[in-house]
């Protein structure tokens, strides 16, 4: 009898979980800001007492889903109301820009010298020359704007108009046909057969992955 309360709370710490975080948003197993942090490692320990909890587990259940609510409540009021946002989730923090380094805007968010350094180098900048302005963002990551000399050449740089790119299509995945993404490409099995023998395979089972891109051109991939 024991087992199975055991079992039983377990099952709905598990799916009480899992419904907070559909309902919460993906934010919650993505980039966490302060409260969303605070937020999932609370909800975190109180499932772990859910899960072993046999007397009273309503309690645990019920504190799992006033942290919920509260995080949606904030989240809603943020949106309603953009200036509380700063105060909810944080602003922000110029840490340097034009050659400038903010030694207070480092004391502010907690961040000494030697982890800024790392943060750059961390986006590929070992040279701080090559930065514009640094942003160090709500979620604790660094956003770098690199100097206008170290910045890409795009084709608007060079007056070029090329046509705008589209997301290829997998239309074969662990050797099986995707019919769905085939006939929105407007292709056929038809098509696909003479694709797969034209590029030396003789079964669809053959191709790990295969996908097609708006010009109809397919990539094929085996796995070993």
């Amino acid at each position: 009898m024991e087992i199975i309360k055991v079992i039983l709370t377990t099952l709905l710490s598990v799916v009480t979980l899992f419904v907070l975080t559909k309902v919460m948003g993906h934010r919650q197993v993505a980039q966490l800001d302060f409260f969303d942090y605070i937020t999932g490692i609370t909800i975190g320990s109180v499932a772990a007492e859910l899960a072993t909890e046999l007397e009273a587990p309503w309690k645990p259940l019920i504190a799992m889903i006033i942290y919920g609510a509260a995080s949606i409540g904030l989240n809603l009021m943020a949106n309603k109301f953009p200036k509380s946002r700063k105060y909810i989730n944080g602003s922000p923090t110029i840490l340097m820009n034009n050659g400038t380094l903010y030694r207070k805007n480092m004391k502010k968010v907690k961040l000494d010298l030697g982890e800024f350094l790392m943060m750059c180098r961390e986006q590929g900048y070992f040279d701080l020359n090559d930065i514009q302005t640094a942003v160090f963002e709500c979620n604790g990551k660094l956003t770098v704007l690199p100097a206008s000399t170290n910045r890409p050449v795009t084709p608007a740089d060079l007056n070029l108009n090329p046509e705008p790119d589209s997301i290829n299509v997998e239309v074969i995945m662990d050797g099986r046909v995707i019919n769905e993404n085939l006939k929105r490409m407007g292709l056929d099995s038809k098509w696909l057969d003479k694709q797969l023998k034209a590029q030396g395979y003789h079964h669809v089972k053959e191709v790990f992955l295969g996908v097609c891109d708006k010009n109809k051109q397919l990539s094929l991939f085996a796995g070993e």
